[in-house]
């Protein structure tokens, strides 16, 4: 896999929550000049061979063609079921649609490392020791896991993302512990400017969002959130 080139993966915007305590549907709020959902696509192009948005809301097919959800109104599951039964590529790239800080070098760099591992299932990172279950790689063969959860009406995502892992690992006389892969944040998988440097901007993370770490992996959630990431726009790389 050649950095700057796009993986054959699949790409998903998850972009069909409810956004209650923003007060109106997040995906469409401007940041920069560009709707949220927008930016989140732009990452994911760079990064994956094919990317969809996940939503209900018709304003998005503007962005990237919109896959539903077969079991509406259930969350994060939800749309990770429908992109598992729609995709076409065994892992899946999935990012949540108010994350616009993740710098794309990052997502680029992490997928390119964690493509090897042959026999994880779901690779997500931790934040201060807290799973991060939406923005994940997740592989399609979870999806019967996530389809008979949502049945039973459980849709709390990171239980049952653990315990597809280690169903699959023993299913296949592996340990349980190796279809999980959780790894804390941090910043081995970007590359920094230099005097050698080839390709695009995005591949590379800037002074603004090294200094900005702190923000990659924070969620926009109420007004008040976003007002601050408006006074941080140069660590936006889309």
């Amino acid at each position: 896999m050649t950095p700057g080139t796009p993986s054959e993966i699949g790409g998903y915007v998850l972009a069909g929550g409810k956004s209650s305590r923003m007060g109106r549907d997040k995906a469409l709020l401007e940041l920069g000049g560009k709707p949220l959902v927008l930016h989140a696509v732009v990452k994911l192009r760079r990064v994956c061979l094919e990317v969809n948005v996940l939503g209900d809301n018709p304003a998005l097919d503007a962005y990237a063609p919109q896959v539903k959800d077969l079991h509406p109104g259930c969350g994060p599951m939800g749309g990770m079921e429908a992109a598992l039964a729609h995709s076409r590529y065994d892992w899946n790239l999935f990012l949540p649609v108010d994350v616009p800080f993740v710098p794309s070098a990052y997502l680029s760099g992490w997928v390119r490392h964690t493509l090897p591992l042959a026999e994880t299932r779901v690779r997500m990172f931790t934040v201060d020791g807290m799973p991060q279950p939406t923005l994940a790689m997740v592989h399609r063969e979870v999806r019967p896991f996530l389809t008979e959860a949502l049945e039973r009406g459980e849709y709390k995502l990171l239980p049952v993302l653990e315990r597809a892992c280690v169903e699959i690992s023993v299913a296949k006389g592996l340990p349980p512990g190796v279809g999980m892969w959780k790894i804390p944040y941090w910043s081995g998988f970007t590359s920094k400017p230099g005097p050698q440097r080839k390709g695009e901007d995005w591949q590379y993370t800037t002074e603004a969002q090294e200094r900005g770490s702190g923000r990659w992996f924070a969620n926009l959630n109420t007004p008040e959130e976003f007002a601050e990431a408006e006074r941080n726009l140069d660590a936006l790389d889309t």
